[in-house]
């Protein structure tokens, strides 16, 4: 019983509290939210489908046609199938500038039967390398499943089917900076990395099981809208919640997790966890400031 309870944890937990994080917003087509960014020719347009390929020509990435400063996206991701070695399928927010703010999913390919590996990155004020990586609690080339970013003025919350499985927490009382300052816009892409994606680059990308294909639908974009012509002190004050607006990501229960979603977050940690940068002391001798606090 302890191994199915362990297999089913995050999906039981998920049924009951899963609707804690989610906010108002329901699903989009494509065009309503994104336009393509590159490789026009490598979209493939289903009905409420989209699929984005990789070949040994170019792969394809998409980006949304706004920006955002708080609030929740998401979209259901079918990975590449079978051997998908050296690529990288990315989805991720980002500001823009050299010390640009960004939160990364990047799930990245492996030969065939071995688990793909998904690496959450964040950069605050240009400077990253806080990586972790995880492997997942089902395949995630088989069918569709939900990867969400929310981000409120407390927290940066990475989910997977409502599941918790990364939280940066704002620690600004202890001088770590934290981003809240810059629109980012929601972007997507599929890409080759063979130099560093699958065993740090030991496994190449093997083009005769080309093209690589990465399919989209349940685009959700709920958060609050950043014009491109206003300024950063307008946008602030625009996506800041007031006695005359109130943002349901700035309610109280949306400032942390809560203890069941705690107790999923240690779940993952726990049985999914293969590297976190706040235990690589051979990168950082000394451990990064907010490893001493965060809860992550």
């Amino acid at each position: 019983m302890a191994v199915s309870f362990k297999m089913y944890f995050p999906m039981l937990v998920g049924f009951f509290v899963g609707l804690t994080f989610l906010g108002l917003g329901s699903s989009a087509k494509f065009n309503e939210l994104f336009q393509p960014a590159w490789a026009n020719d490598h979209f493939i347009y289903e009905p409420d489908l989209l699929k984005l390929k990789l070949d040994n020509f170019s792969g394809a990435g998409f980006s949304s046609k706004s920006k955002y400063l708080f609030g929740k996206v998401s979209m259901q991701i079918k990975l590449v199938e079978g051997d998908s070695a050296g690529t990288v399928t990315a989805y991720y927010m980002s500001s823009d500038g050299p010390y640009h703010n960004e939160f990364d999913f990047e799930f990245l390919g492996n030969t065939t039967g071995e688990p793909y590996l998904v690496q959450t990155n964040v950069y605050v004020n240009g400077v990253g390398n806080r990586e972790q990586r995880m492997n997942l609690w089902f395949d995630p080339t088989k069918d569709f499943h939900s990867y969400s970013i929310l981000w409120n003025q407390r927290q940066v919350v990475f989910l997977v089917d409502e599941t918790p499985i990364r939280v940066h927490t704002n620690m600004e009382h202890k001088g770590i900076p934290f981003p809240k300052d810059q629109a980012m816009g929601v972007y997507s892409s599929i890409w080759n990395a063979d130099d560093w994606a699958t065993r740090g680059g030991l496994v190449k990308t093997d083009w005769t099981h080309a093209p690589f294909i990465a399919s989209y639908k349940g685009f959700e974009i709920d958060a609050c809208e950043c014009p491109v012509s206003v300024s950063a002190d307008e946008v602030a004050n625009k996506c800041k919640s007031s006695s005359e607006k109130r943002f349901w990501w700035d309610e109280p229960t949306m400032s942390e997790l809560s203890l069941h979603q705690s107790h999923q977050l240690v779940w993952v940690r726990a049985n999914h966890l293969v590297y976190d940068y706040c235990t690589d002391t051979a990168r950082f001798p000394v451990m990064p400031v907010e490893c001493e606090h965060h809860r992550h």
